[in-house]
């Protein structure tokens, strides 16, 4: 691993009327475990199928159903701790949260408030320029979904689709540690990508696999290091909290909205109201929902039908020593390993199939090289045409191959260009084509010497020019590689020419 050290950034400042504010953000995460069942049933989790098809009669609530843990999700819960850095409590409890569902058949949420599955963990979110945000996770606990209710498909009546209900949830809560909106969507940004490293949520947000509950704040300069020196949210403002927010851009907006508005109403000598929120893209703008409850409203109590979860650190451990390899020392081993720029790697690094697919292409070859050709040649590509990395024409092995071909000398740049589209339209052995259809590179240095020579005395002009001004004598090398084809190694061709010409 590399030693990285990183500055802080600078908080979001927003100029008022009467000075400056500052926002400070807290995060509720729900990421969707990635579990064929659901948390206290069989029933199947499959995304997309017809309403109401995928319900247990645990999920609709029939009387004397009672629910039964699902130990695949609670493994994905510890595993993501783990992922997280975190510590992993042997001990935690289910309790109901009492509201009204008209989604949630039971009438209550199985939830864990006073004994999650996961203590404090922390996840560092880099931001360019050599600084990052390291953001403390208070807590991950694991509780079920609730279905969705349908209001638009008829005017008198609402219906409701109970798939979802049960559907196993990790809610991953952020101490109030981001600084602003462009912070909050690369914290959102970060998770994601760690639990698709891990495997334990997809991170599909069009799917609501991967969704927010963004609390903002706004204060003066100086009071969020009162609050940190002292633990003390009496020197931060007033929170409110946007609800169910699946969009990076969407998240970043409302932020700067609801910022703006506290705002507002503190300078015109109001109070901000702590209250649940929810954001409309259309108006950009947030509306309030409902006043803020807190847990004394829900009626928390133990769950009386699931007894407490003990685990044994054996388990944990054995867990632990099964986890992948995680983005941020992925990216370590790359920049170390094959010499690669902090950008590279993390182009490299932001999905799994991505890196997996470059040590392919590198393994005994140029790492910098084959850098070059995944970033600009295939993404470049995959990305036009709108296609992902597991839909490549071009396989690792057929790319690595022109790699290796282009280091060995075999090809020109430019060849190897010709060869990947070849590959990429055709597909075939890189290696074959090259010896099949002449496209090797001429090394010969007295045909190359044939071809500058002839150039030369056909533009005695431009070889005065050229005396004049070395920088001319690029004009001799593309004239050579034109006249064989591109097929001349242009190293030689550049030696040559500057040899003939009296340059060096």
């Amino acid at each position: 691993m590399l030693d990285l050290t990183y500055d802080a950034p600078k908080p979001k400042v927003i100029a008022g009327a009467t000075g400056d504010w500052e926002l400070v953000i807290g995060m509720e995460v729900h990421a969707q475990v990635a579990s064929k069942a659901k948390l206290f049933s069989g029933a199947s989790t499959q995304f997309g199928a017809e309403p109401n098809s995928n319900v247990a009669f645990v999920d609709a609530g029939m009387p004397g159903m009672l629910p039964v843990i699902n130990e695949g999700c609670v493994e994905m819960a510890v595993r993501t701790g783990l992922g997280l850095k975190a510590e992993i409590n042997l001990f935690s409890a289910f309790d109901r949260k009492n509201y009204f569902y008209p989604d949630l058949p039971q009438g209550y949420q199985i939830s864990q408030l006073y004994h999650p599955i996961v203590g404090e963990g922390e996840v560092l979110v880099e931001m360019g320029n050599g600084t990052a945000r390291l953001v403390r996770i208070e807590r991950i606990h694991l509780e079920q979904d609730a279905g969705k209710s349908i209001h638009d498909m008829d005017p008198a009546m609402s219906f409701v689709d109970l798939n979802r209900t049960g559907v196993a949830l990790m809610e991953i809560v952020s101490r109030p540690d981001i600084r602003g909106p462009e912070e909050a969507a690369a914290y959102v940004g970060k998770l994601r990508q760690i639990l698709r490293y891990l495997g334990t949520c997809d991170g599909n947000m069009q799917n609501g696999n991967l969704r927010a509950d963004v609390n903002v704040s706004v204060c003066r300069p100086g009071d969020y290091e009162r609050y940190q020196a002292t633990q003390d949210f009496g020197h931060l403002g007033t929170r409110c909290e946007i609800k169910n927010m699946n969009s990076m851009r969407f998240i970043q907006a409302a932020i700067d909205y609801e910022a703006r508005r506290q705002i507002a109403i503190l300078e015109d000598g109001g109070k901000v109201d702590q209250e649940t929120r929810l954001y409309d893209p259309d108006k950009n703008e947030t509306r309030s929902m409902r006043s803020k409850e807190e847990a004394h409203d829900y009626r928390y109590f133990p769950d009386p039908d699931l007894l407490p979860l003990e685990i044994e650190q054996a388990w944990v451990d054995d867990i632990a020593a099964r986890l992948p390899e995680l983005p941020d020392a992925k990216k370590a081993r790359f920049i170390n390993d094959f010499g690669l720029s902090d950008y590279d790697a993390s182009v490299l690094t932001a999905e799994v199939a991505n890196a997996a697919y470059f040590e392919k292409v590198a393994e005994g070859r140029d790492g910098k090289l084959a850098a070059n050709w995944v970033i600009n040649e295939l993404f470049g590509r995959l990305k036009k045409e709108d296609h992902t990395i597991e839909e490549s024409p071009v396989s690792p092995e057929q790319l690595g191959k022109i790699v290796g071909l282009i280091s060995s000398d075999a090809i020109s740049g430019k060849i190897a260009k010709d060869l990947f589209e070849i590959i990429y339209t055709e597909g075939g052995d890189p290696e074959a084509i090259v010896e099949e259809r002449g496209m090797k590179q001429v090394t010969d240095t007295g045909a190359i010497e044939a071809a500058v020579d002839e150039v030369i005395a056909a533009n005695p002009g431009q070889v005065e020019k050229a005396q004049q001004n070395p920088k001319l004598a690029g004009w001799f090398v593309g004239q050579v590689m034109k006249a064989t084809g591109g097929k001349a190694n242009p190293k030689a061709v550049d030696s040559l020419v500057k040899a003939k010409l009296g340059l060096e």
